[in-house]
């Protein structure tokens, strides 16, 4: 009775996460549709620019992970001054990963030139990157205050802002894309500043929520004694931040590196792989969520001192990813001849897919346990060994197992899946029992 109650307080934190995890990718998606329109050139450069930024941009959203961690900590002590000291370092430490970053890919773009890519998808993308890179300053800033709200477990803030910027980004595509209402028709260009444009105005508006708002009242109340920079503290961030940056950039390299891979094996291959990937990822955006909330109410409880609560919210959070993914599994098994038909009507690649999509059924289980129990060690400030591990099952496990299947025992993608599996598998028993002895 006590795990369902845990499970259910869990479950309605995730829910605006997971909303708001939904509506990032769906920005993705309007930009790739609106671009589309305008031109094959035009696709495969966005498509390129997002490839070359993947990595950056999964390396700043962990940074911005520390910040809900330790205010959900502090506000587990019920402390409002450390709450807020946290809030205003960890804002600033994500403002300057971001400049970091944003500086690094402006100063790259030259790269992309000698990549071999088609000279002029790489004239179209560099204008775009450069938008795109610099719009990652005010999305990691919105990221900083969505984070303080999300520890303080006011989720719902940064989900409505997420969901309004939907339709403000797809409005000024519209504009800028094509060129409506007397604005010049900038094409991909345009695009970028859409974007560039919708990441400012939701960071200002978040900034001013958080600034003016009485629920956060109380913490910003005592900035006068507790805006101040400390070394220590910015540690203490970055105990969490950069972990939690290299467990997002080992997991998203994997898979970039498992579908280059498969490319190796063939065209029928690869695109069966992408849409076996693509639903595995569309059905991650709810784990992640869940990972989100079971991390926060851990580390509130932890900063309680409360182990005994602290162990029935991981449990709970574990039991209901074991489930989410179960089922998730026995969907993909039960409509895995349905599925791939709205992606493709080549037979080939249709019959693989379908067959990939029993290797996908099994990855849902590993994959939700894992992201869960990495989610929930983040949340009791374990850090160091998880990472090892996360490192060696993708690529000491994973990776390697995958290509010795696939390409000496001439397994194809099905070889590449079977390694991810074991290295996710052992992965998602390691973490899980170690929070769990760590819990005791």
């Amino acid at each position: 009775m006590l795990l369902r109650q845990e499970a259910k307080q869990t479950i309605s934190l995730a829910i605006p996460l997971i909303f708001g995890e939904i509506a990032q990718e769906v920005l993705k998606v309007i930009d790739t549709a609106m671009v589309g329109a305008v031109g094959y050139k035009q696709l495969a450069a966005v498509a390129l620019i997002g490839s070359f930024m993947n990595i950056p941009f999964v390396l700043g959203i962990g940074i911005t992970l520390a910040v809900s961690q330790m205010v959900s900590l502090a506000h587990g002590k019920n402390d409002k001054k450390l709450t807020s000291h946290y809030f205003y370092n960890g804002f600033w430490l994500c403002a300057g990963a971001g400049l970091i970053i944003s500086l690094g890919l402006e100063l790259s773009k030259d790269v992309l030139f000698h990549l071999g890519q088609d000279p002029e998808v790489v004239k179209l993308g560099i204008p775009y990157l450069q938008l795109m890179a610099w719009s990652l300053l005010p999305m990691l800033m919105f990221f900083a205050l969505k984070q303080f709200t999300d520890g303080l477990q006011f989720t719902r803030v940064g989900m409505v802002l997420s969901v309004i910027a939907l339709p403000l980004n797809a409005f000024l595509n519209w504009l800028l894309i094509f060129g409506h209402w007397g604005f010049p028709r900038l094409e991909i260009i345009g695009a970028g500043w859409g974007t560039l444009i919708t990441r400012i105005l939701i960071f200002i508006a978040l900034g001013i929520i958080v600034l003016r708002h009485r629920i956060f009242k109380r913490y910003i109340a005592v900035r006068y004694h507790e805006w101040y920079f400390n070394w220590h503290t910015i540690k203490e961030l970055l105990h969490i931040g950069i972990p939690s940056s290299l467990q997002i950039a080992m997991e998203a390299g994997a898979f970039a590196v498992s579908g280059i891979l498969v490319g190796m094996i063939g065209a029928v291959a690869l695109a069966a792989h992408q849409i076996a990937l693509s639903l595995a990822s569309l059905t991650f955006v709810i784990s992640i969520g869940l990972s989100q909330a079971g991390s926060i109410r851990t580390s509130n409880a932890y900063g309680a001192n409360n182990r005994i609560k602290m162990g029935r919210i991981g449990k709970s959070t574990l039991l209901t990813a074991l489930i989410y993914g179960g089922s998730c599994a026995f969907l993909f098994i039960f409509l895995r001849n349905q599925i791939p038909l709205l992606f493709n009507d080549n037979m080939e690649v249709l019959t693989l897919a379908s067959a990939l999509l029993l290797f996908a059924a099994v990855f849902q289980i590993s994959d939700s346990v894992q992201a869960t129990s990495a989610g929930l060690l983040r949340g009791i400030k374990d850090m160091k060994i998880p990472t090892v591990f996360i490192g060696i099952a993708y690529w000491v496990i994973g990776i390697p197992v995958g290509c010795l299947l696939a390409f000496t025992f001439d397994m194809g993608a099905a070889g590449i899946w079977i390694g991810l599996i074991l290295g996710l598998t052992a992965s998602a028993i390691f973490l899980s029992k170690r929070f769990l002895k760590m819990s005791k």
